[in-house]
């Protein structure tokens, strides 16, 4: 049963689509004019005519089959994607056959954000893997499905687009908008304070001297010490860092540019906070993220923040994923208000 469904799912179903270009209209309607005169006036010549353009379109046929064949691509997505920013995606497209090389392929986007893009690739050698690259930007946060990528030629002659079936459709988070803090609320951060770690870090004071390694930024190099030693002395700096923070958000808020304007202040502050070595909490009505600190703790804040919807109720403000009360913990606080 399943050696004839096969072949009538492909008739259906196929790997790959065909249809004639403009130039490949004017030809069918060439060859079906000639055809006709052919048989209405019995000429010879007209026969020789209809048969080779009829055997021009069977080679194009051929050609590009033999060009689309064993060609795979792979997508290649952003780590990040924040709302309203180009985020830069990619295609590797590998060539499996041992021998042929592909001529002429292109590479369609199919993104339902943003204009189709074509990009070209004059040829993919045997055994070869060519990367492309765009740019696309999606306006706001949250889920969003990727209608994918499809290959596709007009090799040799331009007659027909020979295209495969779309591929790599997928999932992405949008994370929301991350700005630059406001000088009124850097102030503010710095009136709060900040705590050093005695840690090595690129910061100001110092935290240690040590023998100079290949690398190692000749600015760093501390002369006096190596005039005395002999040996080159560089410095090592300490990290500063500042304190462990509570991002509350208050209210509920309604969807709309109020409620993404705070949401992507508090994916800003988060973000700012991380990157200066600091540990962050989120808490907010309907999520909480535990504290930590590091890009994956950022990835996770962002996260909560793009996917978070006020009319669908989530774990109490407080609790962690595995429903437990957060532990109580001096962290400096900033409230962010939804709406």
């Amino acid at each position: 049963m399943w050696s004839w469904l096969g072949p009538l799912r492909r008739v259906f179903y196929p790997r790959r689509t065909i249809w004639p270009t403009r130039d490949g209209y004017w030809s069918l309607f060439v060859v079906t004019g000639l055809g006709v005169a052919a048989i209405n006036t019995g000429n010879n010549l007209l026969y020789l005519l209809d048969s080779l353009l009829f055997g021009l379109i069977v080679v194009s046929g051929v050609l590009s089959e033999m060009v689309m064949r064993g060609v795979s691509v792979t997508s290649i997505e952003p780590e990040e994607i924040h709302a309203g920013q180009p985020a830069p995606f990619g295609a590797a497209v590998t060539n499996h056959k041992r021998w042929l090389t592909s001529y002429s392929i292109t590479v369609e986007t199919l993104s339902p954000h943003a204009r189709p893009r074509v990009l070209y690739l004059p040829r993919v050698g045997a055994g070869t893997e060519r990367l492309v690259t765009w740019e696309e930007t999606l306006a706001t946060r949250g889920r969003h499905r990727l209608s994918g990528i499809r290959i596709a030629t007009r090799f040799p002659f331009g007659l027909f687009l020979k295209a495969g079936r779309p591929a790599l459709t997928s999932d992405v988070v949008v994370f929301p908008a991350v700005h630059p803090i406001s000088p009124e609320l850097l102030r503010q951060l710095g009136a709060i304070g900040q705590t050093p770690a005695r840690r090595r870090g690129a910061g100001s004071d110092l935290y240690n001297l040590r023998g100079y390694r290949s690398g190692d930024d000749p600015r760093l190099i501390h002369w006096r010490s190596s005039a005395k030693t002999q040996t080159l002395t560089v410095r090592e700096l300490e990290a500063e860092t500042t304190e462990d923070t509570r991002l509350i958000l208050l209210g509920v808020g309604t969807p709309g540019p109020v409620l993404e304007a705070a949401l992507s202040e508090a994916a800003s502050l988060a973000t700012y906070l991380i990157r200066g070595g600091a540990g962050v909490e989120l808490i907010g009505p309907g999520f909480f993220v535990r504290l930590g600190r590091g890009r994956p703790h950022l990835h996770r804040l962002l996260t909560a923040l793009a996917l978070y919807d006020p009319g669908v109720p989530g774990p109490a403000a407080g609790e962690d994923e595995a429903g437990e009360p957060g532990r109580l913990r001096s962290l400096r606080q900033i409230r962010v208000r939804l709406g």
